[in-house]
């Protein structure tokens, strides 16, 4: 089955993070809130993001609350840079999202 794929790139700050929630949410839900493809895996690509600082780290916390919330899903991160991975250890989210391969 193909994932639904959210792609971050360049600065995540505070005020774009609901923006990225309403987004991931659109690849999720249709219109009339009917989940798309249930059994879809959600892929977040976060190789582009320019700096990984605790904005990013609170948009990863939020965007993995959705995907559980759309029928018990985990996020997946991609291209994780390791300034990220270090920073999700710290706060003790690596285990609420599920690290892909080191970018």
């Amino acid at each position: 089955m193909t994932p639904i794929v959210l792609v971050v790139t360049g600065r995540v700050t505070r005020a774009a993070v609901p923006g990225l929630c309403a987004e991931l949410e659109s690849l999720l839900y249709d219109a009339e809130g009917t989940m798309r493809d249930p059994a879809a895996g959600v892929d977040c690509d976060v190789g582009g993001v320019v700096q990984a600082d605790l904005a990013l780290v609170e948009a990863v916390a939020r965007l993995g609350l959705i995907t559980r919330r759309a029928g018990g899903r985990r996020l997946r991160l991609r291209r994780v840079p390791p300034e990220l991975r270090a920073l999700l250890d710290l706060v003790g989210l690596t285990d609420v999202v599920n690290l892909g391969e080191l970018g």
